[in-house]
């Protein structure tokens, strides 16, 4: 019986093993815990753990350098060759890649290279959990269900390359999703968070959320479509920018093929695209969001590289007091486009220089507006205007003069989010929120509400 190495050793053997150009081998190693509840009771728990390795081989040619990546789940010492012979033979069957570069080097070692990795378990959720008892019983006696699920995930990554890359990240992400049902379910409502360790997640504080919301779906009023102030609440304008951010890549933007392409060539980098002074950045050590400070390049794509494995990242402003500032890059796409080396990183913050909350927002209304609670089902109509669709979810609410009224019929809406900047009227206080859309890939997001004078409500959708 073969032993199960440590990462780094896993790591460490496979680099000896190479006979390639180059060769980056990524361990990941998981761990979660997560709880699930429905009508006011636990239904079940669990705990997983797995490691996934990666190895990225490159061979030089006379007409350039090609790479081989193969990944395989629950790698032992007796799985390294084979793998990091099938990843050669990959590379060498491949032809030259597009985005070939020298592999990263020179970066200092990550000190806890050779440290066990972290893990999650039940523990998690110590606190949590029996604040959750409490919500079910206040649940109860006020006449409402409480459905969702908290998931907890710690991933440690551990990068090696033959260029002498030894590089380590934790990553832990947490998310909950809470929905409050009347008993006849005919009214539904949401909350979500996002976390690092549940400690700073109130489940009292969500249910009475959720009730007030309830309380406010009693009166039922139904709304044609058209164009409505609207005020976007931080999760569903985080789900509106994520997708912009993934949208921004520089080569499709030179190319002319996005809304960040200039008419005639060229990019829209310099334009203004918002007269609030909003500032839309990424940050490996945004307090509360922290990601890895590396690139960690599984695959090549339109917004990574494999070769850019190892890449340090720095703070990066997308759009600075308004005005376009970067696209996403890789080394490859860099050079292409002349513009600066803008990897993408996991987390995205929008300040707006906003102090008030959603609730005030609220209460600041004058006339009539919507209030969203999130959105869904979002995909794509145009990408020359980034025009996207959707449907609201779990509570459309009318305000009139500060006050909610009642509850409206879901909508479809066709919006694109850069022209969403383009005439928001006002942002709130700025966040931590979990998107409704994209919460199982982005999860690290801080977001101010947005109050939008004509939120374009395209056709009346009976989706709850």
């Amino acid at each position: 019986m073969s032993r199960v190495s440590k990462p780094y050793e896993i790591v460490e053997r496979a680099l000896e093993l190479s006979t390639t150009d180059g060769l980056v081998v990524i361990a990941d190693e998981h761990s979660s815990a997560n709880l699930r509840w429905a009508g006011n009771a636990l239904t079940t728990n669990g705990v997983t753990r797995g490691r996934t390795l990666t190895v990225i081989a490159t061979v030089d040619g006379a007409k350039g350098t090609a790479s081989g990546v193969v990944s395989r789940s629950a790698v032992t010492a007796d799985d390294l060759e084979p793998l990091v012979r099938a990843a050669e033979a990959a590379a060498r069957g491949a032809g030259p890649a597009e985005d070939a570069q020298p592999l990263v080097s020179g970066v200092p070692s990550s000190p806890d290279f050779t440290d066990a990795p972290a893990e999650t378990g039940s523990e998690v959720f110590a606190d949590f959990a029996p604040a959750l008892g409490d919500a079910f019983a206040r649940a109860r006696a006020g006449g409402r269900e409480l459905y969702g699920f908290a998931n907890h995930e710690l991933t440690s990554t551990y990068l090696g390359t033959s260029t002498g890359l030894r590089l380590r990240h934790d990553q832990p992400t947490g998310t909950l999703e809470l929905n409050a049902k009347s008993p006849d379910r005919t009214r539904s409502a949401w909350a979500g968070r996002s976390t690092r360790d549940f400690k700073d997640v109130d489940p009292a504080a969500l249910d009475a959320e959720l009730a007030q919301r309830l309380r406010w779906a009693e009166r039922r009023i139904e709304l044609p479509a058209g164009r409505y102030e609207t005020l976007l609440p931080p999760t569903a304008v985080a789900d509106l920018l994520i997708y912009q951010l993934w949208s921004s890549t520089a080569r499709d933007a030179v190319e002319g093929r996005t809304v960040f392409s200039k008419p005639g060539g060229g990019t829209r980098l310099g334009e203004t695209l918002a007269p609030l002074p909003l500032t839309l950045r990424s940050d490996p050590h945004a307090p509360g969001l922290e990601s890895s400070p590396f690139v960690i390049a599984h695959s090549s794509g339109d917004s990574g590289s494999v070769f850019d494995n190892g890449l340090p990242l720095a703070p990066t402003d997308w759009v600075r007091e308004g005005r376009l500032e970067r696209l996403t890059t890789t080394r490859h796409t860099a050079a292409l486009t002349g513009l600066p080396v803008s990897p993408a990183i996991d987390n995205l913050v929008l300040d707006g220089g906003g102090e008030r909350s959603l609730e005030e927002m609220v209460a600041a209304t004058t006339g009539r507006a919507l209030l969203l609670t999130c959105l869904w089902y979002i995909r794509e109509v145009d990408p020359a205007t980034l025009l996207l669709t959707g449907l609201t979810r779990d509570g459309v609410y009318l305000v009139e003069d500060g006050e909610v009224v009642g509850e409206v019929n879901n909508f479809r809406f066709n919006e694109s989010p850069v022209d969403l900047l383009s005439r928001a009227s006002e942002a709130g206080r700025t966040e931590k929120t979990l998107p409704r859309e994209w919460g199982d890939w982005f999860t690290r997001a801080a977001m101010p509400a947005l109050r939008i004078p004509d939120f374009n409500m395209s056709s009346v959708s009976q989706g709850v």
